[in-house]
């Protein structure tokens, strides 16, 4: 009597860890479809920055995209942007993409549906009062979705964005540890999550993340890659990855 038991107990703790892995797992697609690049071999790469914007690294980063002529893509945090709109408007103007990354940064996953929704609008009209029109890019904070999440954003107009390389940026480690990491990952055609901002306060220290932004374009363009935005990236996929 006691083997039935203990195996079902085993069967719905794996069937619960493996749900677990799928709201989180960034290129976990059970949930729901949701871009996380092109796939391995092309010559295309998107940086993409989470948790702005920031005062003062991410008009830092600016700066070195600026230098070596690379657009990226911004998910910005919805009260961030309230703060210091001026730099939203500085990331459009240098021709960066913006996307939401709600306005609280908390983990959908724990939301309601009218919650999740909140989150979602706020961060879309904090944007809106900012910059105007902006792009239909989301990101859910900490890669966490459900089914209700993915359908929300879509029923709002919003594309789900994840990534297939990370730099573990978040906790700020040199910028050589970033870069081993991103390198180690990279098989073309990949999205990589860098951040220029920290979720739980303005002024988080993303100088590692400026010095290793600029030692990734320097290798990878001399290697023949191309730095991309999100949007840019998409329309690739649609016509067919190419080179």
């Amino acid at each position: 009597m006691l083997g039935p038991l203990l195996a079902g107990s085993v069967a719905a703790v794996a069937v619960a860890a493996a749900a677990s892995y799928q709201s989180i797992a960034p290129t976990a697609q059970l949930y729901g479809r949701t871009f996380i690049g092109l796939g391995r071999g092309t010559r295309r790469l998107a940086l993409t920055y989470d948790d702005g914007p920031n005062d003062p690294h991410t008009l830092r980063l600016l700066e070195v995209l600026a230098r070596n002529d690379v657009r990226a893509t911004f998910f910005t945090i919805g009260r961030y942007v309230q703060q210091r709109a001026d730099i939203v408007r500085e990331i459009v103007h240098a021709g960066h993409i913006v996307g939401n990354h709600t306005f609280s940064h908390p983990l959908l996953t724990l939301k309601s549906a009218a919650e999740i929704r909140d989150e979602l609008t706020r961060c879309s009209a904090a944007l809106q009062v900012a910059i105007g029109e902006h792009s239909n890019l989301f990101r859910p904070p900490f890669g966490g979705r459900r089914p209700a999440v993915l359908r929300i954003a879509r029923e709002l107009g919003l594309e789900p964005i994840m990534w297939n390389v990370t730099g573990y940026d978040w906790n700020a480690p040199p910028s050589a540890v970033i870069e081993r990491k991103v390198s180690g990952q990279i098989r073309g055609g990949d999205v990589i999550l860098l951040h220029d901002g920290g979720h739980l306060q303005m002024g988080a220290d993303r100088s590692q993340t400026v010095l290793a932004t600029e030692s990734l374009i320097k290798r990878y363009k001399s290697e023949g890659y191309e730095f991309v935005t999100i949007e840019q990236m998409m329309e690739r996929s649609r016509v067919g990855p190419g080179l």
